[in-house]
């Protein structure tokens, strides 16, 4: 059959910066075929997606993809922690890939390593100095990033690595890949010229948030040097017809409806809310008008933003602790969004290495015939995900896509 690789992105938008990985990734890795694990339509920093998770399917399809699944949205909205579990399980139980490649800041893999080590052995002395940083009041990422230099005992070489996006997902990626025990081989490609948070253009270059703050701002012919053809033109499609949302701002009247709706009990419930910060949302919630000013109003050393907003696309989906509880103890379904003919020849190798595999091409269909109550609940909430998703566009919010939007087909 030939080497598969495989990609856990968010594509938010698809830009230069992503055709650059994916080529390389398949030159470095000798691939076949290539598997695209996708965010649906809301994404792990706590924000919507730009345009819908078929749109993005395409995208990934024209820049190089076989075969597109969706991260159930569970994963998708979660910790980078559950994030990367749930794509390496995903990947890992497909049985038929044998690389992820995957974005970096670092020069060296190696270094990732040995913090992902770290970090899944999770020795006792470093598990003191974790404790004694949490006990000074500094957000948890931060007090671990202290705790793992002081452990490697080398802050000069270590320093800034786990402050970059990139790399806390591929150290995220590396220990759930040895938590797993799975036989994927990992990739670190470099990242080229700009990074995760960089709002500049670099020749070609920009990211995906300097993308999305030009759409914003109109600058339609920088847009255009800084993602391939067939994906700006994608983008301006959506945009055009109003089939586009912006930001989790998009929704801040709904969240603040929810959230007021909620006890403090119910909030509680919530993931990545503990120590009493149910009562901060609430009150948060009671008096304010926005969600910016909401954010300002609860974060804090501890409480970064990224988490706070996290907080806020669960309460708009209703995804609650248990949720995240069941997500670590399954093993998710393969939702195919897109894929070529390459992509439909791999679907049939998987069925037959493992016929066990959960493979939804049909969501009524599966929905019809699971029995497993877990994974119907999974597959509910990218379903209502969906729902609410597309009230933020300006026109033709259809309910019920999952439904009636076909596999995209290339």
């Amino acid at each position: 059959m030939g080497r598969v690789l495989g990609i856990i992105g968010e594509y938010n938008p698809f830009h230069n910066g992503h055709l650059y990985h994916m080529m390389q990734s398949i030159e470095q890795t000798g691939a076949n075929y290539t598997v695209c694990v996708i965010t649906g339509n809301f994404v792990q920093r706590g924000n919507t997606s730009i345009v819908d998770k078929w749109t993005k399917a395409e995208m990934a399809l024209k820049g190089g993809a076989d075969l597109v699944l969706e991260l159930p949205t569970v994963y998708s909205v979660s910790s980078a922690e559950n994030f990367a579990e749930g794509g390496i399980k995903l990947l890992t139980n497909l049985k038929v890939v044998d690389n992820l490649s995957f974005g970096i800041e670092a020069r060296d893999i190696s270094l990732l390593n040995n913090i992902a080590n770290v970090l899944y052995q999770e020795p006792k002395d470093y598990i003191t100095i974790l404790n004694h940083e949490l006990s000074k009041g500094i957000s948890f990422p931060k007090a671990r990033e202290n705790a793992v230099m002081m452990y490697l005992n080398d802050i000069k070489k270590y320093i800034n690595v786990m402050t970059s996006s990139n790399n806390i997902l591929a150290i995220e990626y590396l220990k759930a890949l040895k938590r797993l025990k799975s036989n994927i081989y990992p990739v670190g490609i470099q990242r080229e010229k700009v990074l995760y948070n960089d709002e500049f253009i670099v020749d070609d270059f920009a990211s995906a948030t300097a993308i999305r703050r030009m759409i914003v701002r109109g600058e339609y012919d920088e847009i255009r040097k800084v993602m391939p053809k067939f994906s700006y033109n994608l983008l301006a499609n959506r945009v055009n017809n109003g089939k586009y949302v912006i930001d989790l701002a998009k929704f801040q009247k709904e969240i603040l409806y929810v959230l007021r709706q909620m006890s403090v009990k119910q909030i509680a419930e919530l993931p990545d809310v503990s120590e009493g910060l149910e009562n901060a949302i609430k009150n948060a919630a009671d008096s304010c008008n926005n969600v910016l000013d909401f954010i300002n109003i609860v974060k804090s050393k501890r409480y970064t933003q990224t988490r706070i907003q996290r907080i806020l696309v669960y309460a708009l989906l209703g995804i609650t602790k248990k949720d995240i509880e069941i997500s670590r103890k399954i093993v998710p379904y393969a939702r195919v969004l897109g894929m070529n003919n390459r992509g439909k020849n791999l679907i049939s190798e998987i069925s037959k290495i493992n016929p066990a595999m959960p493979i939804v091409t049909s969501v009524k269909r599966f929905m019809d015939e699971c029995r497993n109550k877990n994974i119907k609940h999974m597959l509910e909430i990218d379903i209502r995900a969906t729902n609410i998703y597309t009230l933020g566009y300006t026109k033709d919010s259809w309910a019920n896509l999952d439904y009636t939007n076909k596999i995209i087909t290339l």
